[in-house]
């Protein structure tokens, strides 16, 4: 079965007023498994436009990432990080197929 994945550009508009979203999140995440691969960190865009920050959330699978974000407890984590950044966020499922190299 193929992951999911939360991809996320954002802004951070009040980084104080941001750590309760943080902190709040966690429940959400622990309870469908989430697990950070990329949280902020050195980037650079060669094309296109991003925001200041990129972060990629995967999940056991795209069912988890879509039940996370619909989730009661992602919603009361939203309502925090509400007014306090500009988030572009994609929820996608990862690939399982052949790979460049695979026969």
């Amino acid at each position: 079965m193929a992951k999911g994945y939360w991809v996320d550009f954002g802004d951070v508009t009040d980084p104080e007023g941001y750590k309760a979203y943080v902190a709040a999140n966690a429940t959400a995440f622990r309870k469908y498994g989430a697990r950070f691969l990329i949280r902020g960190g050195a980037s650079e865009t060669p094309e296109g436009h991003t925001r200041a920050r990129a972060v990629v959330i995967e999940f056991p699978s795209y069912a988890d990432a879509l039940a996370c974000y619909r989730s009661e407890e992602y919603a009361q984590a939203l309502a925090l990080r509400q007014g306090r950044s500009v988030v572009d966020l994609t929820i996608v499922e990862g690939y399982d197929g052949i790979q460049p190299g695979d026969g």
